[in-house]
């Protein structure tokens, strides 16, 4: 098992490895996505908290057909509608599941106390949120509801 988030392989939404070492420094806000989604408009959001914190926050979305499959599309098909539709231009992963056998060990350590040393949290739906410091340790993880820009995220910026 990784103890620190900056030792996890992740693949971006095209294929190549984001290396979260390159984040050293800026708060890192982790958030499963999914293209049809009630809580989709949140896209909107996120792009409008990344650029208005771009210089100390770093956004990461994660794909996930988990919740309702509310995410069947492909790589270009979710790259294509993000930037269309909502101008995105934070960092996407590629389709990972958040939850269950297959989680991804972003979200295991994301989600498992043991791991993050600060609290465990089972992933609800899409839109949950995860924020990290400038040192890589948890902050807090914030439900769907929580919109990107709400006080309790920006607090922390």
């Amino acid at each position: 098992m990784k103890s620190s988030i900056y030792d996890i392989e992740i693949n971006g939404l095209s294929g190549e490895p984001i290396d979260l070492h390159d984040f050293k420094g800026k708060n890192i806000l982790f958030v499963n996505v999914a293209s049809e989604c009630g809580f989709t408009k949140q896209y909107k959001d996120l792009q409008k908290l990344y650029e208005t914190y771009n210089d100390r926050l770093v956004i990461i979305g994660s794909p996930c057909n988990q919740f309702g499959k509310q995410e069947p599309g492909s790589a270009t098909q979710i790259q294509n509608f993000c930037e269309k539709n909502f101008g995105v231009t934070f960092q996407l992963t590629e389709k990972i599941d958040v939850k269950g056998d297959r989680q991804h060990m972003l979200y295991k350590w994301l989600t498992n106390k043991s791991l993050n040393r600060k609290k465990g949290a089972n992933v609800k739906w899409n839109f949950q949120k995860y924020l990290v410091d400038q040192e890589g340790n948890l902050i807090d993880y914030y439900f769907s509801l929580t919109n990107p820009m709400s006080s309790k995220i920006t607090k922390h910026l």
